[in-house]
């Protein structure tokens, strides 16, 4: 049975960290879950079930000493960095947002590529909605993300938190643009929105507890260089 203790840099109570432990493996369902399975593969693991035809949330592999625990795609540095999982991946959209804390972020793994960027409806003016000094509507999930990006240019923002539908937000008037997640673009065409600014390229990162590093490196360490062998493989 797991025993739990305190964190001093949270005052709170966080599963405690034995090097005699199996790992646990934080991921999300979906893009991110599917293209890490070739990593686990050059490791020599299997994941025993596949999440989405599942309902179980803890899923066994091949290796006995390794776990996959299925989490919300936001809430994977959470579980790592309080140690309810020894390492996981995450998208670079959401540690930005995240902000990193206590976590190793040792690999970029060249995953799951995507963009975070700016779109508007196709009759917006965005190009004079910008302008240094001007005040724009935004809606999007990623907010530290958009408020840094219009910072720069001198655009006040006043930022809408969204989880879903993100599309939505302009085409009702909650919104002027929106900032999010854009992979083949297919979505804001079908919704007679255009993309009008990348912010940035998104990819998949491993992220790593840092008492789990510490206390399972040795069952942690050929995980992780078999999965940065593979990640290269891909560039």
């Amino acid at each position: 049975m797991s025993s739990l203790v305190k964190a001093d840099t949270h005052n709170m109570l966080v599963p405690e960290v034995r090097s005699d432990m199996p790992l646990t493996l934080a991921l999300s369902k979906g893009r991110i879950f599917e293209e890490t399975l070739p990593l686990l593969a050059a490791a020599g693991i299997t994941v025993a079930e596949d999440p989405e035809s599942s309902r179980k949330l803890i899923l066994l592999t091949t290796d006995p000493g390794l776990r996959v625990i299925i989490v919300r795609a936001t809430d994977v540095p959470i579980y790592v960095e309080y140690g309810a999982a020894d390492f996981g991946v995450a998208g670079k959209d959401v540690l930005l947002e995240h902000g990193g804390d206590g976590l190793y972020q040792p690999i970029d793994l060249n995953i799951a590529h995507c963009r975070l960027s700016v779109a508007v409806p196709s009759s917006f003016d965005y190009t004079h909605a910008v302008r240094p000094g001007s005040r724009l509507q935004v809606a999007t999930k990623y907010v530290n993300s958009a408020r840094e990006h219009f910072a720069a240019k001198g655009v006040y923002v006043d930022l809408i938190k969204l989880y879903g539908s993100m599309e939505l937000a302009p085409l009702v008037g909650l919104a002027d643009a929106i900032v999010d997640l854009v992979s083949s673009g297919g979505t804001l065409r079908a919704n007679n929105l255009v993309e009008v600014e990348q912010i940035m390229e998104i990819s998949s990162r491993l992220i790593v507890n840092q008492a789990a590093l510490k206390l399972k490196r040795a069952k942690l360490k050929p995980i992780l260089a078999a999965f940065e062998m593979a990640s290269r493989a891909e560039t």
